[in-house]
């Protein structure tokens, strides 16, 4: 694959808006979870689209106010649009401050992965690939103080990532990068 401007526009786009950004309760800065998306997608035959989706999924969540919708298709198109729309759990409505309760958000999640088809589902679960990884890594060192990062505990945690394998799968989504997760699903609640 050859890339081209856009890719690079929103190499650098992903930079200004998450460039001082870390992951939660880490030194890790954030942009190595969204390279880590990317790659993963590009690694699972992704194209330019979902590899900039890759970029920028979580722009709408955590920084609606530098980057919104509508920026988006104006830039990007409406396909990375929807795709990173996909990876969002937040309303169309949010546009920053306070979010939506942790669970709420996550079931109107799930239902959405659930009914989204697998065509659009790439970027979404690399997302969820790397995210289970980062907390397997994290948990084998810190054991259960790793849920004081987070809006859910270990038991919230399972159902969540249980309940999107099911999503995920009920979407027909296959292939090696869900067989991942599965297995990520599977280790999580083995060690949990």
């Amino acid at each position: 694959m050859i890339f081209s401007p856009r890719f690079q526009d929103a190499f650098q786009l992903m930079m200004e808006i998450h460039g001082k950004d870390g992951r939660k309760g880490t030194p890790i800065p954030f942009v190595a979870h969204l390279l880590g998306v990317c790659s993963l997608v590009l690694v699972d035959a992704g194209d330019e689209d979902e590899a900039i989706a890759a970029l920028l999924h979580d722009a709408l969540e955590d920084h609606p106010e530098k980057l919104s919708r509508s920026d988006i298709e104006a830039r990007f198109g409406r396909r990375v649009r929807e795709i990173v729309e996909l990876c969002t759990d937040t309303s169309r409505e949010y546009a920053g401050g306070p979010k939506e309760p942790w669970r709420q958000r996550k079931l109107a999640y799930i239902d959405h992965v659930a009914h989204a088809g697998p065509s659009g589902l790439r970027v979404p679960l690399a997302d969820k690939v790397d995210n289970l990884r980062a907390i397997l890594r994290d948990y084998r060192q810190l054991g259960d103080r790793l849920w004081s990062r987070f809006n859910a505990g270990k038991t919230e945690q399972l159902w969540y990532y249980r309940s999107l394998a099911t999503a995920f799968r009920q979407a027909g989504v296959t292939g090696p990068m869900f067989d991942e997760f599965e297995r990520l699903v599977g280790e999580f609640e083995r060690l949990a």
